[in-house]
């Protein structure tokens, strides 16, 4: 073809296949992810009839990245880290040390280099963020305390892959030549002057990038024109990792990174998300599709055992080792599962790793069509493996003492302190979740000095509402135990919280076991959730934006006659 139609024709054939292989994907229920790697293979030069230009593929999957981990950081959020920490924090680090631990061990007994094993291994150990969001929002528990964890968990193995970014580059001479003498001295020269770099531009992006980028949002939002509002999200996402990558000599995915760390700072950050959206999207499917083109399937054949091997760290290695942890923790079993069914896949972070270690010369290309393969097989999988979720916990419960010990043995926070006086648990007011309207509802029921005593997933907020004097036990109101430590069977009302319409429907079925007398109050988002529970006589149902309507038509109807 014509060398000026290259580019069009690329991007045409990319686009077009990958959009005929989503929808394909979405009819069969699968991520569309899936679609647009098989479009990538499809195009790619191990399948016959026409091949894409690889060279000019990657070019573009540059800017997928870019624009990917500019996204990452725009909705990178410290305070979501933050309010999950104790557990997301050690539980994400430990979690990735054993899946890579595990990962790199395979690989060096298939006689890889250390250096190719550890970003191996690495790759294995973190999830997809596209994949992990979507499936907690199609199960309805991105915003339940367990997506929260899982989030958090998420936005760990984030941060530690941008660290992985910055060092392997200056460790790959050391890790390349691991069984050769290498000058140490300048290996460490080396790494601190990729460090000192890295500082700087950090420092740079905190200090002044953190006051004018939002500055400049600002002030081209004041032109009322939302091409340039639009352009001007894109050119800084760019620009940043062009400039970063050229001053500071560090990663596009870096300087992407924190450029959409500093625009969230702006008030205008939702609205930069939602307006380069489009674009976003367009260049991932780009470099999903570039991805899928250096897959070589032929391994699916040759190597069967070691694709599953890599299979079996993805789905249960890493699943199991973060299952444990968040028991460890004290959180309950459903907890765990979710948190382990989230991460049972890799994605987006495991090819941006693997393009960088077959880039730098650590990773071989036997490796990188493993961690496709694994990726591709993992993802397919994952909605299957979600819905395992309930079924293995029902099973688990029934028969495995251990695991019920383990969510609430010796667990201090599982239960209201002895010297709690009896007539404070007597008449009281139970609510189970301190969200936003389960903090504002107690805040007024302290101010009319009533007790109540809250029930939480989250032994962080327990933990806090203790030191605040308030009285709380830390655990899932679906168990039994949670209530009967909660003292429901003394109670006189029940505010029920949570998001899920089968799990308040459990708690009220435990509840009226417990004390039938009890008044049960239910609050939710979910207009259908609130009519099958009203249809159900689950109890009184508030519904969060009928509620809202109808205080504003009472102040506007009282207003109204206070004027006649």
């Amino acid at each position: 073809m014509p060398h000026s139609t290259i580019l069009i024709t690329t991007i045409a054939v990319s686009l077009g296949l990958a959009l005929i292989m989503g929808i394909i994907a979405q009819r069969l229920k699968l991520p569309v992810l899936v679609g647009y790697l098989l479009a990538g293979m499809i195009i790619g030069p191990h399948s016959p009839g026409f091949v894409a230009d690889i060279e000019l593929s990657n070019q573009l999957a540059e800017i997928g990245v870019i624009l990917l981990m500019f996204g990452v950081g725009l909705h990178f959020s410290l305070d979501d880290l933050l309010a999950v920490r104790r557990i997301a924090l050690p539980g994400a680090i430990a979690q990735i040390a054993v899946a890579t631990a595990l990962g790199a061990t395979i690989a060096i007994s298939w006689g890889w280099s250390i250096g190719g094993g550890i970003v191996f291994g690495l790759a294995l150990s973190v999830a997809s963020t596209v994949v992990l969001l979507r499936a907690l929002e199609q199960h309805g528990q991105l915003k339940s305390i367990n997506g929260r964890i899982a989030v958090g968990w998420l936005i760990v193995e984030d941060l530690v892959v941008v660290l992985a970014l910055v060092l392997l580059p200056p460790l790959s001479v050391g890790l390349i030549n691991d069984n050769n003498a290498v000058d140490g001295t300048k290996l460490v020269i080396t790494l601190i002057l990729t460090l000192a770099k890295v500082s700087i531009f950090i420092a740079f992006m905190l200090i002044v990038g953190k006051r004018l980028f939002p500055w400049l949002l600002w002030h081209v939002a004041s032109t009322k024109s939302n091409e340039l509002f639009t352009l001007c999200v894109i050119a800084v996402a760019v620009g940043i990792a062009y400039g970063a990558a050229i001053l500071f000599d560090v990663s596009f995915a870096l300087g992407a990174f924190f450029s959409g760390m500093v625009m969230r700072e702006s008030s205008l950050s939702h609205r930069a998300a939602q307006e380069s959206l489009p674009l976003r999207d367009a260049f991932s499917v780009l470099f999903f599709v570039s991805v899928g083109m250096l897959f070589d399937p032929h391994i699916l054949v040759e190597e069967p055992l070691h694709v599953l091997i890599v299979v079996a760290i993805v789905l249960l290695g890493k699943s199991l080792v973060a299952f444990i942890l968040v028991l460890l923790f004290h959180y309950p079993l459903n907890t765990a599962l979710t948190v382990s069914v989230s991460l049972a896949q890799i994605g987006e972070l495991s090819f941006i790793l693997a393009s960088l270690g077959l880039t730098i010369g650590l990773l071989p290309p036997e490796g990188y069509s493993l961690i496709l393969a694994g990726a591709f097989i993992s993802i397919t999988l994952n909605p299957l493996v979600f819905q395992t979720a309930e079924p293995i916990q029902n099973w688990i419960r029934a028969r495995s003492r251990l695991a019920r010990r383990l969510e609430r043995s010796m667990d201090p926070l599982a239960e209201l302190p002895m010297a709690v006086e009896s007539n404070y648990v007597t008449n009281h007011v139970v609510i189970v979740g301190y969200g936003a309207v389960g903090k504002r509802v107690s805040e007024m029921l302290a101010k009319k000095d009533i007790h109540f005593v809250v029930a939480d997933h989250n032994r962080e907020i327990v933990e806090r509402l203790r030191r605040e004097g308030i009285h709380a036990v830390a655990g899932d109101a679906v168990e039994p135990a949670v209530l009967i430590q909660a003292h429901i069977s003394r109670a006189s009302v029940l505010i029920i919280t949570a998001a899920d319409a089968l799990r308040i429907q459990q708690m009220v079925e435990t509840t009226h076991i417990l004390n039938p007398q009890v008044e049960i109050l239910i609050s939710t988002h979910d207009a259908e959730d609130a009519e099958r529970l009203q249809k159900e006589n689950a109890g009184r149902v508030f519904l969060d934006e009928q509620e809202l309507a109808n205080n504003i038509t009472h102040h506007v109807l009282n207003k109204l006659e206070c004027h006649k």
